[in-house]
């Protein structure tokens, strides 16, 4: 997920970025993602601070810490890997 990568996203920004990029395939709706948000945070992969959005509205801002960084390699990593067996499987068929 390289929204975050790129600097801090509100909530907003990151669920038009996952859209916007996955072509409309996927879209991720405010009732799972600011609870996916919330226990991001509990666990300290990603920190929230406040700030103004690019509307001026008030919104809270996420940024991943340097544990977050790390899981979302071995994630991403373990992803990959995970293609990489299934593929030939599905082009087989």
């Amino acid at each position: 997920m390289k929204t975050l990568t790129w600097g801090p996203r509100h909530g907003y920004a990151i669920a038009r970025w996952i859209a916007e990029t996955s072509g409309d395939a996927i879209r991720v709706e405010e009732g799972s993602l600011y609870p996916a948000l919330y226990r991001l945070e509990r666990k300290g992969l990603i920190e929230a601070a406040w700030g103004v959005s690019e509307s001026g509205r008030k919104a809270r801002f996420y940024t991943l810490t340097v544990d977050g960084e790390r899981r979302l390699r071995e994630e991403v990593e373990g992803f990959r890997s995970f293609v990489r067996a299934v593929s030939p499987i599905l082009l087989t068929s």
